[in-house]
């Protein structure tokens, strides 16, 4: 049985050998010529404003997570759409919840005022 996955070993093997070969002969045959401007940090062309590490509103991460949540959304109903007619009844019960549980985290989120941004 073990003689099946030889061939995954092998491809494994070879997928780390070249990611450790290419990462070895970038870092040899690279340039290293650090400078003051080289190292500053990069903020839209211009000089930063503040420290590099100033904190951030929580209400940003907010509407990141809530954007991420209603993206993966989307990405499940394109595939749901298109195999409408094959999933029957059961694929569109399935797809009504789980559109249920993202509308109460919705109007949830709306009720605390996470989308408001002042």
């Amino acid at each position: 049985m073990l003689e099946n996955y030889f061939p995954i070993f092998v491809f494994m093997f070879i997928a780390v050998g070249m990611a450790v070969f290419m990462l070895g002969a970038s870092w040899l045959v690279g340039v290293k010529n650090p400078y003051e401007e080289k190292r500053s940090q990069y903020e839209c062309g211009f000089a930063p404003f503040n420290r590099v590490r100033m904190r951030f509103d929580v209400r940003f991460y907010l509407i990141a997570i809530l954007f991420i949540v209603f993206d993966i959304e989307a990405a499940f109903l394109f595939p749901w759409a298109v195999a409408f007619r094959e999933i029957g009844i059961v694929g569109f019960v399935e797809m009504v919840l789980f559109l249920l549980i993202l509308l109460v985290g919705y109007a949830y989120a709306w009720k605390k005022g996470a989308l408001e941004w002042e």
